[in-house]
């Protein structure tokens, strides 16, 4: 009988809720790091290569809808549910401040040269803090069309993107003006954007839609229709041939960029994946979802055969259906990686 490979993820436990947003460090002299966002109002931060815990900040006092490390994995922020989006010690775990709303906060990001963080939500206004001056009132940018979901910097921290919840679409502001300059036309409400690495391309999953555009000119690249509707995409930053894609079928999608032909699909979670992104050198990517899990996938060659599976792992055009058999079989060989505890003798920073 022919061998088909799986691919045996990492798994990270530690959340009690879901896990709805996922943010890759730049690779830093330490390494590079993952802070994941959820519903459970603690956001963690965890080794990137191995999954291994670091610590969990603890403060916000409703879900937690982003977080991100600023370029050198110094410090973290969060955009939550309870009004307010933190600033943290990425170190030592401590507030450092909190910058307080008005309504939900449903995003952040900071910018490139780490000295102002952007944040949107509910309230339709996007807000950019001087982090060099804590106590200052932000910059307000808005008249936003709707309840924003997603922000991000790009062209050297000149411009800023934001998407909406209700709105379709993804608008793109000139910070030296403070006007839209161009909208990225959508059939649905964008759910995820994101920057390449080398700046290339934005990134969108809207509905069972994930697109490519040029981040200079804003043309649309590329196209592709997914087999069910995704939350999230992420490209592949170091040789950008390949992107993968996760939503309400809980599979992670992996897809050619220049075809779109679906190369693989990975089983393992047991509810829809929120968010998908690949670690900054493509090595590997990790997927955060509903069953408040992270998994943590291996980009290159497998780890493990099984034989005598079912058509699921091998490259296919359409999602196909899967045997609990099949899950439970993968699920045995997995590497769990749970909160406050370490393998590879790695030392945790704080607690």
């Amino acid at each position: 009988m022919e061998k088909r490979k799986v691919t045996v993820p990492l798994v990270c436990h530690g959340h009690s809720r879901p896990v709805v947003d996922l943010f890759y460090s730049p690779i830093t002299p330490d390494g590079f790091f993952l802070i994941s966002a959820s519903k459970d109002s603690t956001p963690m931060l965890r080794n990137g290569e191995t999954g291994d815990w670091i610590g969990t900040f603890e403060g916000h006092k409703g879900a937690i809808w982003s977080s991100c490390l600023d370029t050198k994995a110094l410090r973290a922020a969060s955009a939550s549910a309870d009004f307010s989006a933190k600033l943290w010690d990425a170190l030592t775990g401590d507030e450092l401040h909190s910058f307080e709303h008005k309504h939900i906060v449903r995003a952040c990001a900071f910018s490139d040269d780490t000295h102002f963080l952007l944040t949107g939500g509910v309230e339709k206004i996007l807000r950019i803090f001087d982090l060099n001056r804590l106590d200052a009132q932000p910059r307000l940018v808005d008249n936003s069309p709707g309840s924003i979901r997603t922000v991000a910097w790009l062209h050297s921290d000149k411009m800023i993107l934001s998407s909406c919840t209700d709105t379709t679409g993804v608008r793109l502001w000139d910070l030296r003006s403070g006007k839209i300059v161009q909208t990225l036309e959508t059939k649905s409400p964008v759910t995820s954007a994101e920057v390449s690495q080398d700046g290339r391309y934005i990134t969108t999953a809207d509905g069972s839609t994930v697109k490519f555009w040029d981040a200079n000119h804003f043309g649309l690249v590329k196209s592709y229709d997914m087999p069910c509707n995704v939350e999230s995409a992420s490209l592949e930053p170091k040789h950008g041939n390949k992107f993968i894609a996760g939503g309400e079928d809980m599979w992670v999608h992996i897809f050619d960029f220049h075809t779109g032909e679906e190369l693989g699909c990975n089983k393992g979670h047991h509810g829809p994946v929120h968010c998908v992104r690949f670690s900054p050198g493509g090595e590997s990517y990790a997927s955060g979802s509903e069953d408040g899990t992270i998994r943590i996938w291996q980009t290159g060659p497998v780890s493990h055969e099984e034989s005598d599976l079912l058509p699921g792992n091998e490259p296919s055009g359409k999602v196909k259906a899967v045997a609990d058999e099949v899950a439970r079989n993968i699920e045995s060989g997995l590497h769990i990686v749970g909160e406050g505890k370490t393998v590879d003798n790695q030392c945790l920073i704080w607690y």
